[in-house]
Parts: C-alpha cells; structure tokens; sequence
C-alpha cells in the first residue's frame, strides 16, 4: 500500500474540499460567526474524522465487515435523536439496538481461524473504529436536520469540507511523508489519483446528494441508504476473495434484522368510513 490510512483519510478529505472550492469561497463570507463554528463541527465530526476511522479499520476488517457495521448509521440516528435532540425511543427501536448490538459483539468477537466466537478480551478493536464513525455519522445527520433549516445541501458539504480542509492539509504535510512518496515511490501516483476520485465521487458528490436527502426527510429515513452498503460490501469481499467464518454471518443477520426492526415504522391503520344508507 503506498499511503498509511491517515494519508488517505487526510488526502479524502483535501481533495473533496478542493475541488468544491469554487462554491465554498463565495459563500462562507454570508456566513455568521454560529453557522460557521456549525459548519466546522459538521465537518470534522461528519467527514474528517469518519475518513480517518474508516481508512485504519480497513487494514484489519474485512470489506464485508465493514460494510455490515456500517449499517448501525440509522440506530445511531436515533440514539443521538433522543439524547441530545427530544427525539424519543420507541420499543422497537430498543429491541432492534438490543438486537444489533448482539451482532455487533459476534462480529467482534469472532476470530479468524477459529470457528467459535472468542471471549471479550480477544475482541477486534478495528470493528470498534467502524461503529466510533457511525457515531460520528449519527451526530453529523441530526444536527444537519435541526441546525441547518437556512442553508442548502451544497452550502453544507461544500462549506464544512472547506473549514476540515486546514486540518486535513495540515496533517498531510506536517505529520505525515505524502509529497515524498507522491515523488520518489513507484505507484504513488497512481494511488493518488484513485483517491482523488474517492474524495471527488465518493466524498464531495455523494455528501451533497446525502445532505439533500437529509434536508427534505428525516434523518433516519436518509440514514437507511446504508442498507444498500452491506449488500455491495458483501459482494465485493466475497468476489475479492475474503474469507468470512459462520460466526460473521450470524452476526451480520443480527445487524442488519436489528437495523430493520429497529428503524421499520407501524402500520397506519385505515379505518373505512362508514358507508351511508339510502
């Protein structure tokens, strides 16, 4: 691999931010000083630090994995909803958190060569870096929803990702070897250019298409796209050869049925008017 993670995390997030400058600058000055620091956290916590969590859990998990525990987004939605923005808990939504988070711990705990589920104590920490960024994911939906009535979707995206950009800059050429390898390893332009097509496509494009989406539903409702990710993820692992035990698809069914209990709305019952007599 020619970048660490945090190359590639950092490196995501410059060239999203770069290449959405041309709306970010003309628009950050209509700004107040609160949509701003706003902005900031959607940034940092909804991009910056997700790309970071994502990219080193990746060294150690399985696509597949990934991609399961990357659909706890929508439970963690209404987590945050309740603690922190008056949105209540329903009893389904307990029972599937209960449920998911018994595939969470299957998942973890599963050891690869061993087709039983280890103890506690022999957990993968990586998987607790995916489900740290669906935190963040989870934060990042509900103060968009009630912290940005006024501004558009590619205000949002374009203006969050410009304040992460001196963070994530600074970290790329301070902290870490990225232009050195970017000139002298064989690659690393290769390498970079693949990122710049993650960062412009699957970072700058995706975040303004997923902001709308959050603008004109509810968090949760946009939240439930990642149900799609396990499939593709599963997909994809499964052709690049990944090896996955019993134990990981025991607990990627108890995620992905606790996401759907948790997040499946009652059924309105229509009750027929009654019918008038002549």
């Amino acid at each position: 691999m020619a970048f660490s993670p945090g190359e590639v995390g950092a490196y995501r997030i410059v060239s999203a931010a770069a290449v959405l400058l041309p709306l970010s600058l003309p628009r950050i000055a209509k700004l107040n000083r609160k949509q701003i620091g706003n902005l900031a956290v959607v940034g940092l916590v909804g991009s910056f630090l997700p790309a970071f969590l994502f990219a080193k859990a990746q060294t150690q998990l399985s696509s597949s994995i990934t991609g399961v525990l990357n659909a706890l987004t929508p439970l963690f939605v209404v987590v945050i909803g309740a603690l922190f923005f008056k949105a209540k808990i329903t009893v389904r939504n307990g029972l599937g958190l209960l449920i998911a988070f018994i595939g969470v711990i299957i998942l973890i705990s599963v050891k690869e060569g061993s087709s039983s589920i280890t103890s506690l104590s022999s957990i993968n920490a990586y998987a607790l870096l995916v489900i740290l960024a669906t935190i963040c994911y989870g934060i990042n939906l509900n103060i968009i929803k009630h912290w940005f009535n006024a501004l558009k979707p590619v205000e949002i995206t374009a203006i969050s990702l410009l304040l992460a950009l001196p963070v994530a800059l600074g970290y790329l050429l301070l902290q870490t070897d990225f232009t050195h390898k970017l000139i002298h390893e064989d690659g690393a332009l290769m390498a970079a250019g693949y990122l710049t097509i993650l960062g412009v496509l699957g970072t700058a494009v995706s975040l303004i298409l997923f902001n709308g989406l959050v603008k004109i539903a509810s968090p949760v409702f946009a939240s439930s796209v990642t149900y799609l990710i396990p499939i593709v993820a599963i997909g994809w692992g499964v052709w690049d050869g990944e090896v996955l035990l019993p134990g990981h698809f025991m607990g990627m069914i108890a995620v992905i049925t606790g996401v759907w209990i948790g997040n499946r709305k009652k059924k309105k019952q229509v009750i027929a008017a009654p019918s008038s007599s002549a």
